[in-house]
């Protein structure tokens, strides 16, 4: 009885393993699109926000 189980509980895992695969989301091209304009857009705002400090440095008369 205890090593049907057992068998049995391997068997399930196995089937759960196998599945789990084909239950995964894929990305479509939009999705794609969307990650890369939302990395474009946050190395802009980091290229705004150094401007605005060089900005604010040169109007202190501090030079870098």
């Amino acid at each position: 009885m205890k090593l049907s189980g057992s068998i049995s509980a391997a068997l399930l895992m196995s089937a759960l393993l196998i599945a789990l695969p084909g239950c995964q989301k894929q990305e479509g091209p939009a999705e794609k699109a969307g990650k890369e304009i939302d990395k474009t857009v946050e190395k802009a705002g980091q290229q705004v926000e150094k401007a605005g400090d060089a900005i604010q440095d040169a109007a202190k008369g501090d030079k870098k």
